[in-house]
């Protein structure tokens, strides 16, 4: 098994390389298909950019097709794009070069869970697809899961072709519940990562949505990504004072983001953050290329 000491990172200063005029001033997901393109979904004029492994610009798209909310990205096992746009509820396949194949949800329509478009907290039900869904991941059989997170509390799992197989999930703390579940990534097994944001856990289910186990060493997780070892990479955002976690109750002081990194047994292998929240996140020694990690 790796060790934390054996795992070392720097930062790669001027990666990117943007066209002049062009810029983003949020990044809201990262994905890598199978020739190491990098994809950015933003929220600005340019909602999808393209990369190539050195971080020199390739194309963008999207322009006037998103809201101001664009929210997850991930790359089918056939090079095809899913966007989660939280802004409109739906789900959208696109090909590489940015045209619409297929749409999950209906464009600006809400399913109806209780939800007063600003607190969480007055979600009482889990409903259908979609209320402001927030990312999406391709299973190893084809299979779409989306976490539906920020006006929902549910993981849908749809055939490759669109077709809803089935919903999981309602408010709470238990098992299978869910406040704010905000990034998802499927094992190579098939196993269903689903972060559970407010309540600083990621659930792991089986394919079919049955509950298996939890991974509670985590702080407001956002998203997650398995590299070829099967170790899980995951985000994890601030906790302001002010904020209420779902586990910790009220927060008074200040808890830094970071970046966590475990073995697919769920042993911490490393961690890194800084005070600085707006300090650059590093990269692995002996990779040509680390994208950012996802923000909120």
């Amino acid at each position: 098994m790796a060790q934390a000491s054996t795992m070392e990172y720097v930062v790669v200063e001027g990666w990117e390389q943007l066209p002049t005029g062009y810029a983003h001033r949020d990044v809201a997901g990262v994905a890598v298909d199978g020739e190491d393109r990098v994809y950015l979904i933003c929220r600005g004029d340019h909602p999808i950019i393209v990369y190539d492994q050195q971080g020199n610009f390739l194309r963008s798209w999207g322009e006037g097709a998103f809201t101001a909310r664009t929210h997850g990205i991930s790359v089918g096992p056939n090079g095809t794009i899913f966007c989660t746009d939280d802004g409109n509820h739906t789900v959208r396949q696109f090909t590489p070069e940015g045209k619409l194949l297929l749409t999950l949800g209906v464009m600006h329509t809400p399913s109806d869970t209780g939800y007063d478009g600003k607190d969480l907290m007055t979600i009482t039900r889990g409903a259908g697809p979609f209320n402001h869904p927030t990312n999406i991941a391709v299973g190893p059989q084809g299979d779409l899961y989306v976490s539906d997170g920020y006006g929902n509390c549910r993981v849908h799992q749809f055939s490759s072709r669109g077709q809803l197989k089935r919903s999981w999930g309602s408010p709470g703390r238990g098992p299978g519940e869910f406040y704010l579940p905000h990034g998802i990534a499927v094992a190579a097994d098939g196993r269903v990562f689903v972060c559970d944001r407010e309540s600083d856990r990621i659930q792991i289910f089986s394919p079919d949505g049955e509950y298996l186990s939890e991974w509670t060493d985590i702080q407001r997780p956002t998203h997650l990504v398995f590299d070829a070892q099967g170790r899980s990479y995951v985000s994890e955002l601030w906790w302001h004072p002010g904020d209420t976690s779902q586990s910790l109750g009220p927060i008074t002081q200040a808890r830094q983001g970071r970046v966590s990194i475990f073995a697919p047994d769920g042993h911490l292998l490393a961690r890194w953050g800084t005070p600085d929240a707006p300090a650059a996140l590093p990269r692995r020694t002996g990779s040509p290329w680390t994208p950012r990690a996802p923000s909120t």
